[in-house]
């Protein structure tokens, strides 16, 4: 499958239009200030997002998109990641700022601030059903808004647009994959716990995440069709053995392999269930220093988060 056969399945994306930027407040956070900034995505829709500037920071930085996870809390987005709120386990973006890096967490549509409908699904659903039954599809939107945040990145003075990379759990792993497929800007994926096929969705523990609902998509394409077109950007697959989400990890590294330059795709497979522990978040921080920090660059890591117990990796030598 090449990429303009996923762009026709996942319908018309909606118009981009100028950002027309504000930043709303500045917190300073110790090692870097916090920036709650409000861009606009399409006509009709702004989206509120925290940037993270390192104080230790080059003149161009390598930045880093920090997508949320789902949880079917949607009341959190951006401020988990953030480190304001939630699960401690999801403060990467925090965390990745603190190791050097400019970091980006908007809100999902549905989630958080862009949440209408009392902290319930039905935000997600209405965003759903309205776009299928007129021909659209909501991943065309959800890919949409990331590639805006890209693009917003890219217009700030702080950042090396050489050098953006993305990281996510769950719902964030599986736009880790997606979006790097459609838009190579991205220099470095890391997925983590979001590997999951469709043919893999179709049970009842699991389903279709209303994200990634495409007419007729399995007639198409999977899961990795879709990482292949993610090369050659380095891409890690970050799974865990007891995880729903995580199911068919194995099996994507793969099939997809072949797509790849060595060792652009790997796997790192860690036992227990769906988790974002520091263990794992220190192999995803690596393999993003690896390839988007220079040699002279590797001061930034941090020590607070000692790898322990790596787990079980394929694609390094």
């Amino acid at each position: 499958m090449d990429r303009q056969t996923l762009l026709t399945a996942l319908g018309e994306f909606p118009q981009k239009i100028p950002h027309q930027a504000t930043i709303l407040e500045s917190v300073d956070c110790g090692a870097y200030l916090r920036e709650k900034v409000e861009y606009s995505t399409e006509p009709g829709d702004r989206i509120r997002a925290y940037l993270c500037l390192p104080k230790s920071r080059k003149v161009k930085s390598p930045a880093i998109f920090c997508h949320h996870q789902h949880d079917w809390n949607f009341t959190l987005g951006k401020s988990e990641s953030v480190g304001l709120a939630g699960n401690p386990d999801q403060r990467y973006a925090a965390e990745l700022a603190e190791r050097g890096y400019i970091t980006f967490a908007p809100d999902a549509i549905g989630f958080e601030e862009r949440n209408r409908t009392a902290g319930t699904a039905e935000t997600l659903c209405l965003e759903l059903t309205t776009r299928l039954v007129t021909g659209r599809t909501l991943t065309a939107k959800i890919l949409h808004d990331a590639s805006v945040g890209i693009d917003y990145l890219e217009s700030r003075a702080e950042v090396d647009p050489t050098r953006i990379g993305f990281l996510g759990h769950s719902y964030g792993g599986r736009m880790a994959i997606w979006l790097p497929a459609i838009d190579q800007r991205i220099r470095a994926s890391v997925s983590h716990a979001g590997c999951i096929s469709y043919r893999d969705s179709l049970t009842p523990d699991a389903g279709v995440q209303m994200e990634f609902c495409i007419p007729s998509i399995t007639n198409i394409c999977d899961i990795a069709d879709i990482a292949a077109l993610v090369s050659p950007t380095p891409l890690l697959i970050s799974a865990c053995a007891d995880d729903t989400w995580s199911r068919g990890a194995q099996q994507l590294y793969d099939s997809s392999i072949a797509a790849f330059p060595a060792p652009n795709l790997q796997l790192k497979l860690w036992p227990g269930p769906h988790a974002f522990t520091p263990p794992m978040r220190q192999a995803a921080y690596l393999f993003l220093d690896q390839h988007l920090l220079s040699e002279d660059s590797h001061p930034y890591q941090s020590a607070t988060h000692p790898a322990q117990n790596p787990g079980k990796e394929k694609g390094t030598k």
